[in-house]
């Protein structure tokens, strides 16, 4: 079997996504996700370029060897256009491989590790008595775990907040649009959100909370000291990590469980946070980080840590990337949870899939390969439209990490 095309499918149903399709001579193709939000256009012309020409004629089960190619042999090595693009062709060998072996990838990684793969998903509103009251209806939808955001009184607009009603989407269209963030309100506020939170729901649900990044390390620390009674899942990003040795101050000052990694496109982003075990949990992504090949090695490497996996699953990644990461969480071990931001109806007929969601855990299927297809002639109908994350500004107007 040789590789004979390689093609992308570049689309906007309700978001962008840029998908690819290998084919083979023997007529088996498989998907692959390499959206990046925000620069969809820099990986697809990366793979145009300068990856699907090299592909042409190799052996698609060779996936070990392709991956090694592509990420050492173009010298110029990690961020995150390289590692989406190297992720994009790692996905659709996988499910080449799969599909050609008649057998779902997660046999392919090992097997069953667990019956179903533990999800969370997120509830919100514009004020605490709002957010409860989502918490509690995605409780009542069979979810065990849930993530909990609210508007912040004196803070226009808050992180995981959606607008107008609408299920939360952060990107715009358009140009980058600018929001106004006071960490001080910030900070007082969330212990109340969670207090009421509990109380509302008792002790036995999961609950998480998402900072991004927008905390310096002490600060985090303070908050995930004023959160420990609310024994929360995990604590996520809250500060950035580019310094990973930030993660020790906060370690050092709470046992609120701590959660990053979704911005990571390599391993050794990770590496000090899980050597050192400074985090809980992992959280990069199959198609940031290149892949299930790229993941596997981090996840088999933060075992060893008793470090588990958490892995993005907001709307910004297509179902193919959402199935490659069910695999994955059913094959592996150190599984933890998987995000399960629910992608709308236009989304799921664009990719017809095999997961389904059922009492708070979610099943990839026994579908041959991921177990994803793409419905070309409606993606067709949705083009590319420029879209962009929002910018936020501290009250002085300083830029700060959104």
């Amino acid at each position: 079997m040789k590789i004979e095309s390689a093609k992308l499918i570049i689309c906007s149903p309700d978001r962008n996504f840029v998908t690819l399709k290998i084919v083979t001579d023997e007529g088996i193709y498989g998907l692959g996700d390499a959206t990046l939000n925000g620069r969809e256009l820099a990986v697809a012309s990366y793979l145009t370029e300068h990856v699907l020409p090299c592909l042409i004629g190799r052996d698609p089960f060779q996936i070990e060897d392709i991956w090694q190619y592509l990420y050492r042999g173009a010298y110029w090595r990690r961020g995150p256009v390289t590692m989406s693009a190297i992720a994009a062709v790692d996905m659709a060998l996988w499910d080449i491989k799969g599909k050609a072996l008649n057998t779902p990838v997660y046999n392919l990684l090992g097997g069953k590790s667990r019956e179903g793969v533990l999800v969370y998903t997120h509830a919100n509103g514009s004020d605490i008595a709002e957010a409860v009251d989502s918490v509690q209806r995605h409780a009542a939808e069979g979810y065990l775990a849930v993530r909990a955001q609210s508007g912040v009184p004196g803070v226009a607009s808050s992180y995981g907040v959606p607008k107008s009603g609408k299920p939360y989407e952060p990107a715009e269209r358009g140009l980058p649009s600018e929001s106004l963030w006071s960490t001080e309100k910030y900070l007082n506020f969330v212990p109340k959100l969670f207090d009421a939170v509990r109380k509302a729901c008792g002790e036995d649900l999961h609950l998480l909370h998402d900072v991004h990044h927008r905390l310096t390390p002490i600060e985090a620390a303070r908050l995930g000291k004023a959160l420990e009674p609310y024994h929360l899942f995990w604590m996520e990003d809250p500060t950035p990590a580019e310094n990973q040795e930030a993660f020790r101050l906060i370690r050092e000052h709470t046992v609120t469980p701590i959660a990053t990694g979704e911005v990571f496109n390599s391993f050794w982003d990770a590496h000090d946070l899980i050597r050192n075990q400074w985090i809980d949990y992992l959280r990069m992504t199959i198609v940031h980080g290149g892949g299930i090949t790229a993941l596997k090695k981090a996840a088999d490497f933060a075992a060893v840590y008793q470090v588990r996996t958490g892995f993005h699953g907001a709307t910004d990644l297509s179902p193919v990337t959402m199935a490659a990461a069910l695999h994955f969480g059913l094959a592996i071990h150190n599984f933890g949870i998987q995000e399960h931001m629910p992608h709308t109806k236009l989304m799921d007929e664009v990719f017809p899939h095999a997961y389904s969601f059922n009492a708070g855990y979610m099943y990839p299927g026994d579908a041959p390969g991921l177990g994803v297809e793409i419905d070309e002639a409606l993606a067709a109908k949705y083009p590319y439209q420029r879209a962009y994350l929002p910018i936020a500004r501290k009250l002085d107007g300083t830029l700060t990490d959104w």
